[in-house]
């Protein structure tokens, strides 16, 4: 028993092992790069996702069924989402202030012009400004869930969580799509090289969004969560919500105002 509403955690081998496939991850990225072999990434991809599946196993266990997450618990991981997306924000305004750098008074290595000479840009009113209308539509469909849950209609949040879900494969495709199509590359140049580093970051987390969202929407459906208590929903809809603003900033300034 304890006199107290905090959750200690109990040791946990979660935080160490996904260590170590994040750096198994990073150096098999590079070995593909550099001798093409892709085996060590997978192997990183494969020990991260298993962690993944075991770290959400335990903390689902420890909120669910062990009543572990009081409401000190709950003010407190509201924090540190919001201390989380503020470090994302300052990742992201990085990859802005290269992009701006380098535009805004381009060096005389690029010919002093921006894009630089034989750079052919995309077109903003083709699938950029497509994408924008899916994340768009996607930011309304999650609030549509959140506002669902809280009036415990949950037929209604079932429905619009798999529409948020659907609209954020469909992102991914397009962007997947629009990289195969491209017409430069990662080495042509700081355009390049600005435009697939923003872009793809930005391309993981819709991807990470996504399966933060998947696992609630499982949660919601075994009646996990309730019109009261459902922070980590509330997470993943306030992660999804700045997946959108990024890419408004990222379609203003790259796509549209950049090429």
């Amino acid at each position: 028993m304890k006199n107290h509403p905090f959750h200690l955690v109990d040791n946990s081998p979660w935080p160490i092992v996904s260590s170590m496939g994040l750096l198994t991850l990073t150096s098999g990225i590079i070995e593909w790069f550099h001798n093409n072999q892709m085996w060590l990434m997978n192997l990183g991809i494969t020990i991260i996702i298993l962690t993944m599946i075991q770290w959400w196993r335990d903390i689902v266990r420890e909120s669910t069924f062990q009543g572990l997450h009081t409401k000190s618990v709950i003010k407190s991981m509201k924090w540190g989402m919001i201390l989380f997306i503020l470090s994302e924000i300052m990742f992201f305004s990085s990859f802005f202030w290269a992009f701006f750098h380098s535009s805004l008074s381009p060096s005389i290595e690029i010919g002093m012009n921006w894009p630089p000479m034989g750079i052919k840009t995309f077109n903003p009113m083709s699938i950029p400004l497509l994408n924008t209308m899916i994340l768009l539509s996607s930011g309304i469909s999650i609030t549509w869930t959140h506002n669902s849950l809280i009036f415990n209609n949950m037929s209604q949040t079932m429905q619009s969580l798999m529409i948020t879900i659907l609209l954020g494969i469909y992102f991914t495709i397009l962007q997947g799509i629009e990289y195969m199509e491209a017409p430069f590359t990662i080495a042509d140049s700081i355009y390049g090289s600005t435009f697939f580093m923003s872009t793809g970051f930005h391309g993981i987390h819709v991807i990470i969004g996504t399966l933060f969202i998947i696992i609630s929407t499982s949660r919601i459906s075994k009646l996990h969560m309730s019109k009261i208590h459902h922070v980590g929903f509330e997470a993943s809809a306030w992660y999804w919500h700045f997946v959108d603003v990024v890419w408004l900033f990222l379609y203003i300034s790259i796509y549209w105002w950049g090429g």
